[in-house]
């Protein structure tokens, strides 16, 4: 399968991207880099692992323009799959329409709850226990669409927006590259409720959705 990963700023989701896709046998490959930011960091990861890579800025011009640069981009490096990794952009009805179930993104939290770009935050202050990620495929609404792996960290008493944020990361390292096996090996459908089914989902891989406090 050929991937595309969007990115906007670090890239740190995408390294995790990367690292799985160059292990012997993985059924998928990073066949393009993108970003809205042609200062984003995460182009240098792309660079360093021999990616393409393309800097598509999105400031100063039309949500229409940007996502037609965007597209053919996409189009031209032949593209099975687009994952959004950081990439802090809405996209439109239309492009999103355009890519149907061939695009998906990682969120840092358990959707549908504290959807947006404060998640953590707002997982503080509802005084939660558990946190976590969810991979999802995208729809036009925010933060929204079939979830195809959620993983669930807890929320300590001595959280703050970093630490409550860095134990999430390491949690969307791990589940992201398995969301992105699970769809290159044919395993996820989405059926007409949309809602996601995964076949053969061993016991094992159940099992990694929990992430235990450190």
């Amino acid at each position: 399968m050929r991937v595309a990963v969007l990115i906007s700023g670090r890239g740190t989701n995408l390294i995790s991207l990367i690292e799985a896709t160059k292990t012997p046998g993985f059924p998928a490959e990073i066949v393009l880099v993108a970003s809205n930011r042609p200062q984003a960091e995460g182009l240098a990861h792309a660079t360093a692992a021999g990616i393409p890579t393309a800097a598509i800025p999105s400031q100063g011009r039309s949500r229409e323009d940007f996502e037609s640069d965007l597209d053919q981009a996409l189009v031209r490096a032949r593209v099975d799959l687009v994952c959004l990794a950081g990439f802090m952009r809405l996209l439109t009805p239309g492009f999103v329409a355009g890519w149907g179930d061939r695009l998906i993104n990682i969120h840092p939290s358990l959707l549908p709850a504290f959807k947006g770009a404060n998640a953590h935050e707002q997982a503080i202050a509802s005084g939660v226990r558990i946190a976590g990620c969810t991979v999802h495929f995208v729809r036009a609404d925010m933060d929204t669409g079939p979830i195809i792996i959620q993983a669930a960290v807890p929320v300590l008493a001595t959280d703050d927006k970093a630490t409550l944020a860095a134990r999430v990361l390491a949690a969307e390292h791990r589940i992201y590259p398995m969301a992105l096996r699970w769809i290159a090996e044919g395993k996820v459908t989405v059926d007409v409720d949309d809602r996601v089914t995964i076949a053969d989902l061993a016991s094992a891989e159940t099992g990694l959705l929990i992430s235990p406090a450190p």
